[in-house]
């Protein structure tokens, strides 16, 4: 097994790779076999890939060594916050909605830019917003289940215990 997990102490919070992180921790795991001069069949199932991806790969490495492996950064414009800013965000969401006056403690992509807004100072769309939080903080759509404000457990269990059972007899 090419990866063992370790125990980790409950007080310690270890943030997940996203999956570009992922990816390249396994491509540095084949450089490694690579060096030790393994077969691309065996790397293939230690890092669990597809042999031609592994072979791709161990080209490329032949080429341009482990840097040619490694990830590059994004084509395009920058993002418009840092890494220190995502975190300051993360941190004042984990806060929940009403720790920063709204009434319910529901996030949407309006709450979320307005926290983003105070906390850092930057205006983000709606679309921005969005890939912030699947993106960058690896957050997904979480919707609320619809209640009844009226609902009365107890009634609904006496309905279907003496009820219920009526009704079905008379079918």
């Amino acid at each position: 097994m090419p990866y063992e997990s370790q125990a980790v102490d409950a007080e310690v919070s270890v943030p997940s790779l996203t999956r570009p992180q992922l990816a390249e921790a396994r491509r540095m795991r084949a450089v490694e076999l690579f060096e030790q001069q393994r077969p691309s069949s065996e790397v293939a199932r230690a890092v669990g890939m597809h042999p031609e991806s592994v072979r791709r790969w161990r080209r490329v490495w032949e080429q341009g060594g482990a840097k040619a492996l490694r990830r590059r950064p994004a084509p395009g414009r920058p993002p418009k916050l840092d890494d220190t800013q995502v975190e300051a965000v993360r941190a004042a969401l984990e806060q929940g909605a009403q720790s920063h006056g709204f009434e319910a403690d529901l996030w949407t992509l309006e709450r979320v830019g307005v926290v983003v807004e105070r906390v850092s100072g930057v205006t983000l769309s709606r679309a921005s917003v969005w890939r912030l939080l699947t993106g960058r903080l690896g957050w997904s759509l979480q919707r609320p289940r619809r209640q009844a404000l009226e609902r009365d457990e107890c009634e609904i269990a006496r309905w279907v215990a003496k009820e219920w059972p009526r009704i079905k007899k008379g079918r």
